[in-house]
């Protein structure tokens, strides 16, 4: 059956009127910031960059990356005035970090960026209203090593505080277990951990989950699970 959709020209006539008000132009090309994405955001975690969207970490914040290398999470945080501390195992990476932090008009300052482990930064308890760990954790030598920095990091937010972690896991994924904790991924031998294990130190810790475990799968080679957590305002 031919069904015609067209309207007849009464039927056209007859149609309210939309009236559609003229919106003010903000920017003109002219106006626009002559700054590339790249120079913007650096090569910024992803999941990380989805928790600043959402208002969850913010350029008025007092931030800490713990395991920052070269910086590529700052970027976007200093760029925008943030007060930043970074501790990296790596010493050149360290120097890069304060030549970074000058370049955007910060102050000389060694004390924010030190050279030092995750389990054993030289930072005051409570010192930082966000904490990033990024693609460090699943460097634990064992299970006591992973606990020593994950309580570090915890120790290092104040309370009400995010902490936001990327790590290899085995969620999803099965692996080669080289003994106990490490895996073999590749040619890397990694701590992974699994669901349990992440919702158990989230109850040790007295944390609550600010979104689900995500976890993306990197087709036969690795699993990368997404933790953000929120310390209790009373610890």
């Amino acid at each position: 059956m031919n069904v015609s959709h067209r309207l007849e020209p009464r039927a056209v006539s007859q149609m309210p009127m939309i009236k559609v008000e003229r919106l003010p132009i903000l920017f003109t090309g002219k106006d626009l910031p002559q700054v590339t994405l790249q120079e913007q955001f650096g090569q910024i975690d992803i999941y990380l960059f989805d928790q600043i969207l959402r208002g969850n970490i913010t350029p008025a914040m007092r931030v800490l990356d713990a395991g920052a290398g070269f910086g590529r999470n700052l970027i976007y945080l200093m760029r925008h005035g943030c007060q930043v501390f970074g501790v990296d195992a790596n010493a050149q990476a360290v120097e890069h970090l304060r030549g970074l932090a000058l370049s955007f008009g910060y102050p000389p300052s060694e004390e924010n960026f030190r050279v030092a482990g995750v389990e054993q930064m030289p930072f005051a308890d409570a010192v930082a209203d966000a904490v990033i760990c990024s693609a460090v954790l699943h460097f634990a030598r064992n299970e006591e090593h992973f606990a020593a920095m994950l309580r570090e990091l915890w120790r290092t937010l104040r309370p009400s505080g995010l902490l936001f972690c990327r790590l290899a896991s085995r969620i999803g994924m099965e692996f080669e277990r080289m003994r106990e904790g490490i895996y073999r991924v590749g040619d890397a031998e990694w701590f992974l951990v699994d669901e349990p294990m992440l919702l158990d130190y989230t109850r040790q810790l007295g944390g609550e989950l600010v979104d689900p475990l995500k976890t993306t799968l990197v087709q036969g080679r690795r699993a990368m699970t997404t933790w953000v957590l929120r310390k209790s305002s009373a610890l």
